[in-house]
């Protein structure tokens, strides 16, 4: 028969230790050797992600973004019953602020672009001036002009750049084009979250629409202003442009505009 060996219980334990600190520091793809060798290198990949912090670690980002927007949908995507049922919120007095704020702003918008006409044609009149002053006939030897039509049509110029310089639309018009963009903004947000509290839906159609495309149009002749500072003329004719798109699509949507007033004024209740 073999002998049996006794080991002393404290020699057990020591090796016990040894063994587990030694599968510790045995390298982490020793654990994966049995999967195949795509599952070990995703495994591989994620544990650096988490464990790296020099790393890229898109992936816990991803999932910190995912979680942010799963908190956030809540809140974008859901109404307070308390909101949707509150009589002031949904009553004719707050729906129609969006309409007769609107209307103020359509007028605004052709205010708004007289006004930067004008400084338009303040600025231009020196180059009118020049152009025409190098048509008067040359003086004669002794440094007399003759008399000229063209006298009486540059005067008159320099006199309305004096009348426009002193009215000041140049800050007149920065002034109401600040106050369209902002209150703009702000009515044609305010507007479709009333419907959606009044009704618990939106109503695509070609009001809702072209006061999407408004909004772009008064962002993208804003975004414009400092390449127009800078002397751009491109930039300038541009901004004319988009604002006068802006302005036609104001004018074209007014009609349902009204439609949309007679039935809130028909179904909304007071106040």
């Amino acid at each position: 028969m073999a002998a049996k060996m006794l080991i002393p219980g404290p020699l057990i334990a020591s090796q016990g230790v040894t063994n587990r600190a030694a599968s510790l520091s045995r390298p982490f793809t020793a654990k994966l050797s049995k999967r195949s060798p795509k599952a070990a290198q995703a495994t591989i990949t994620r544990s650096q992600a988490k464990m790296d912090p020099q790393g890229d670690a898109q992936l816990p980002m991803s999932a910190a973004l995912a979680s942010a927007a799963g908190l956030l949908a809540p809140f974008l995507l859901d109404v307070d019953p308390a909101l949707a049922g509150n009589p002031l919120l949904t009553g004719k007095t707050v729906s129609l602020i969006h309409p007769a704020i609107m209307l103020f702003l359509f007028g605004s918008t052709a205010w708004t672009g007289w006004l930067g006409w004008q400084w338009r044609r303040a600025r231009l009149i020196p180059a009118e001036v020049k152009e025409l002053k190098a048509q008067l006939p040359k003086p004669d030897a002794e440094g007399n002009r003759p008399s000229s039509p063209l006298d009486q049509q540059i005067a008159e110029l320099e006199e309305t750049r004096k009348a426009l310089t002193k009215g000041g639309f140049r800050d007149k018009h920065w002034n109401w084009g600040s106050l369209l963009l902002g209150l703009g903004v702000l009515i044609a947000i305010e507007g479709p979250a009333n419907t959606y509290l009044r009704t618990g839906k939106l109503f695509p159609g070609p009001h809702l629409y072209a006061g999407a495309a408004i909004v772009v149009l008064w962002a993208a002749a804003a975004s414009l202003v400092p390449a127009m500072q800078k002397g751009n003329d491109t930039a300038r004719n541009t901004h004319i442009a988009l604002n006068a798109v802006n302005l036609a699509l104001f004018a074209w949507q007014v009609p349902t505009g009204f439609e949309i007033v007679q039935k809130v004024w028909e179904f909304a209740p007071w106040p």
